[in-house]
């Protein structure tokens, strides 16, 4: 149960959290002077095999069935995994054709508009179906930036080196040359349909820098990169006349007799009714899983990331890559609980804020990698007792006054309108005085494996794009290559199946594989999950105590 904390009459903050602020303020000068020292490399490894959630057990379940039996997922995508299709049991028309294209897109976030924008193009008719409304994406959410080296003391090499260490070195190489040597002309394409970056007074990109990142190579728009990024997007894609089918979900591929990729059933979200797509090729690009929750963590994603995407191409027959792996952003809103989970942006500490604990201590250097970061974050809030208490549970300072401290008054309120914004809807002015944070399911760092053309290596016709895909990020990500491979795959994702499209003959449609996916369920006697998957919404009705933190 959540605790009710009484509040002093001139501040939101409690008591205890005003002494705990005290110390803070009284370590700012001597912090100002210096900042905590990088960890060494095996200092890390031992942070991480103790504090990550995914560096254990606890929180997994075997995959029973499918490509991947014998590894490990959450517990929750397992759960999904071992159960039956939502159009189980229903006899489905497959030659009644509700739409008919080129490529079908399924997911209208981001990656989704890029590779609809590409197809288009390339002279494809294109339809893209979204459970929401177009736009409604973890794209549409992010705020510190996108990655591309294109300054001159850097290159696509450092930024390989840099993507490639960020991820532990699981990242399969040939997504990773894909994403570095697209990045510069990525953002040359973005400004061309109207994306307004941060510059200087000379037209030059300004860059900030991040965790792992070796130059500054980050590009921003404020805090609203994602929204200026997928705003631009969508408008492209509205005024192309592409056609959008909003509220409409896929629930199960569609394969032709031959095992190829050949439309979706789709689900309508507000009449309850089915509906067949076919096409002759289709994109996968439903984005990540944060209202799974794994292991209780809260989320900074969109109210529809479910996994959907991963759950129909698992049963399609494609396979999984580290798909036990996630990214907790280090820094999710602890406190107020109205904001709990909701992002703070990597942004803040590139531009000066600290993490600090209950004694006013920085017990970690502000731009560790975000794997590392958030493990240190848990370790002060749970062994080392050095929390700050909050009504779930514990979390740490965010010393954000250091920014325009270090910057000049009104640095937070241009670099970081949005940051300012959300806090002081609720009392709390980051220029002033510090914010509660703790880690935040924020990205699913696997996914669906795919090769250097976004194409899936099991079904033809298939391709993915965006955070529906696994391997180009490792086993972690660094912060602005999420909105790199949502531009550079999605456009990859939408000339592949657009080139692929114009030699395809669209067989006989079947369901077969969900049938014979079921029949494994049945033959590994798994238990009933009493579900139907995908789920397309989080149930919080059920859940009320869901990201209670240590």
């Amino acid at each position: 149960m959540i605790k009710p904390m009484v509040m002093t009459k001139e501040s939101p903050f409690t008591p205890a959290m005003m002494e705990s602020m005290k110390k803070l303020e009284a370590t700012r000068e001597a912090r100002l002077q210096t900042e905590p020292r990088r960890m060494t490399a095996d200092e890390k490894r031992a942070l991480l095999d103790e504090y990550h959630p995914d560096y254990g057990d606890k929180g997994f379940a075997k995959i029973e069935i499918g490509p991947n039996a014998g590894e490990k997922a959450p517990k929750e995508l397992t759960a999904l995994l071992h159960s039956k299709s939502r159009i189980s049991g229903l006899d489905l028309d497959l030659d009644k054709v509700d739409f008919e294209t080129d490529v079908l897109i399924i997911g209208g976030g981001g990656s989704g508009a890029a590779a609809a924008i590409e197809a288009k193009v390339a002279g494809s008719d294109v339809l893209i179906v979204t459970k929401l409304r177009m736009g409604d994406s973890n794209s549409m959410m992010a705020e510190g930036g996108i990655q591309a080296s294109d300054k001159d003391n850097d290159s696509p090499m450092q930024h390989y080196l840099d993507a490639m260490g960020g991820g532990h070195y699981y990242n399969k190489p040939e997504l990773v040359r894909r994403l570095v040597m697209d990045g510069a002309k990525s953002l040359e394409w973005l400004e061309g349909l109207g994306v307004m970056f941060d510059k200087h007074p000379d037209g030059s990109m300004q860059t900030f820098p991040g965790g792992g990142l070796s130059r500054k190579r980050l590009h921003a728009c404020a805090d609203y990169t994602g929204a200026e990024i997928t705003r631009v997007l969508r408008d492209q894609v509205h005024n192309m006349g592409i056609e959008i089918v909003d509220y409409t979900a896929a629930v199960e591929l569609l394969l032709d007799k031959e095992g190829n990729a050949a439309g979706a059933v789709l689900y309508n979200m507000l009449t309850g009714e089915y509906l067949i797509a076919r096409a002759k090729t289709v994109v996968m690009a439903t984005g990540g899983a944060g209202r799974m929750h794994y292991h209780g963590f809260p989320t900074t994603n969109h109210y529809g990331a479910t996994a959907d995407g991963l759950v129909m191409a698992y049963r399609a027959g494609c396979n999984l890559l580290y798909q036990d792996t996630i990214q907790y952003h280090p820094t999710g809103t602890a406190y107020p609980i109205q904001l709990f989970g909701a992002l703070v942006t990597e942004k803040v500490r590139a531009v000066g804020a600290q993490l600090i604990n209950t004694n006013g201590e920085a017990f970690v250097h502000p731009l560790e990698t975000r794997d590392v970061a958030a493990s240190a974050i848990i370790r002060e809030t749970s062994t080392h007792g050095l929390g700050v208490d909050i009504p779930n549970g514990r979390g740490v300072w965010l010393d954000t006054p250091m920014i325009d401290i270090i910057n000049g008054d009104g640095k937070i309120a241009t670099a970081l309108p949005g940051m300012l914004r959300m806090f002081m809807n609720y009392g709390i002015d980051m220029r002033k005085t510090p914010v509660l944070v703790y880690p935040s399911f924020h990205y699913q760092n696997g996914g669906i494996e795919v090769n250097a053309e976004a194409a899936t290596e099991k079904i033809p016709n298939l391709f993915v794009a965006g955070e529906a895909i696994g391997g180009i990020h490792g086993r972690n990500r660094l912060l602005g290559n999420s909105m790199l491979d949502v531009i550079v795959f999605g456009r990859l994702a939408g000339q592949s199946a657009a080139a692929c499209a114009k030699n395809v003959k669209v067989g006989a449609p079947t369901l077969s594989h969900v049938k014979e996916y079921e029949s494994q369920i049945e033959s590994a006697k798994l238990e009933d999950t009493g579900e139907a998957s995908p789920i397309l919404l989080p149930k919080y009705a059920r859940d009320v105590n869901v990201g209670k933190l240590k």
